[in-house]
């Protein structure tokens, strides 16, 4: 099977999320989405991140409806911080029947020479890249054989504004899935 890997660290997983997710799916040849939650991501500071089991049950809770989508704990067993050339590593280990192909977004492609052996990565798999607000320059990798781009859908929301519209003591309906909002509001989380 062809497998999208979405990696985020889903903190908390909004409706924007499951968009890109959904067109991926409808729009692409892969067959299923796998939500790959990040424990940590080594590009960014760990200041508000949920415990990654809750984030996790979050995203189960936010597409048990569609069998296109799963969601993996694979980097809970990895070293930290997460580093993608080893969690696709241990995915093509554990599922060696699968092709994995990327999902990020245009941000994460703009510093993708960045990341740990990221010519490995494009060697051996394909990226697909959507676009993100307030992205304009085509990033050095753009034009790789491996990535292809996408203009998807987006909504101008970040898991970071639903934490401080949480805070605010805001609604969130709209912004995260119906069970994702109530299980936020049943257990009082990211209420800081």
């Amino acid at each position: 099977m062809q497998i999208g890997l979405f990696f985020g660290s889903f903190n908390p997983v909004h409706t924007g999320h499951l968009i890109i997710a959904n067109y991926m799916a409808d729009y692409t040849q892969l067959d299923q989405i796998w939500f790959v939650v990040s424990p940590q991501n080594p590009f960014k500071v760990n200041d508000e991140l949920l415990d990654e089991n809750v984030r996790y049950e979050l995203l189960q809770k936010a597409i048990s409806d569609d069998d296109r989508f799963s969601v993996t704990d694979i980097e809970f067993k990895l070293p930290r911080p997460s580093y993608t050339e080893h969690t696709l590593k241990a995915l093509a280990t554990e599922y060696p029947e699968h092709q994995f192909t990327l999902i990020i977004g245009g941000d994460n492609l703009a510093s993708f020479h960045l990341w740990k052996n990221y010519q490995e990565i494009l060697e051996r798999h394909p990226v697909f890249v959507y676009a993100r607000v307030g992205i304009v320059e085509k990033p050095l990798l753009a034009n790789h054989p491996s990535i292809k781009l996408f203009e998807v859908p987006l909504l101008n929301i970040s898991s970071t504004y639903i934490r401080e519209t949480i805070q605010a003591g805001k609604s969130i309906r709209y912004l995260v899935p119906e069970p994702v909002r109530k299980e936020v509001i049943s257990r009082g989380l990211y209420r800081n």
